[in-house]
């Protein structure tokens, strides 16, 4: 067969997958898993969710075109020491966040682990405080514990 670039013999499988792998290193999902590149530079170490400490609460401004100061806490990861941003979801719900707290966060769910919307530079948000639920404390289901 002219034009036919891959090998078709009856030995010729440790080429083939030889040459698959070569262009899979093009693909960028491929290589960030092969250098494990989100354990090394990721703060959460490659785990869904991690558990910190608030150290302030900041207000973030939003990107152009909208204009707006969305709410955010610094947050000091317990298992690694590093220092974060996360986003505080919800109406009012900044308010029951106070410093000291220990809070849960996880990914923001921005295009490939990047930030969402126009959130500069955050990349995850706090979805549990003191153990129980930001959305149940919204909702006025449970009280936050005092620690």
């Amino acid at each position: 067969m002219p034009g036919s670039k891959a090998p078709k013999g009856l030995y010729s499988a440790r080429k083939l997958r030889r040459k698959r792998l070569k262009f899979r290193w093009s693909q960028r999902d491929f290589r960030i898993r092969m250098l494990k590149l989100k354990e090394k530079y990721d703060p959460l170490e490659g785990a869904p969710m991690a558990r910190g400490i608030v150290l302030e609460k900041v207000g973030i401004e939003s990107r152009q075109p909208n204009s707006a100061l969305r709410k955010c806490v610094r947050v000091q990861l317990v298992k690694n020491g590093k220092t974060i941003t996360a986003f505080v979801p919800g109406d009012g719900t900044i308010n029951f966040i106070s410093e000291h707290d220990e809070v849960i966060v996880v990914g923001i769910g921005g295009t490939r682990g990047k930030s969402m919307g126009d959130l500069p530079g955050v990349k995850y948000k706090v979805i549990m405080v003191n153990g129980v639920s930001l959305d149940a404390l919204v909702k006025g289901k449970k009280q936050k514990p005092v620690r």
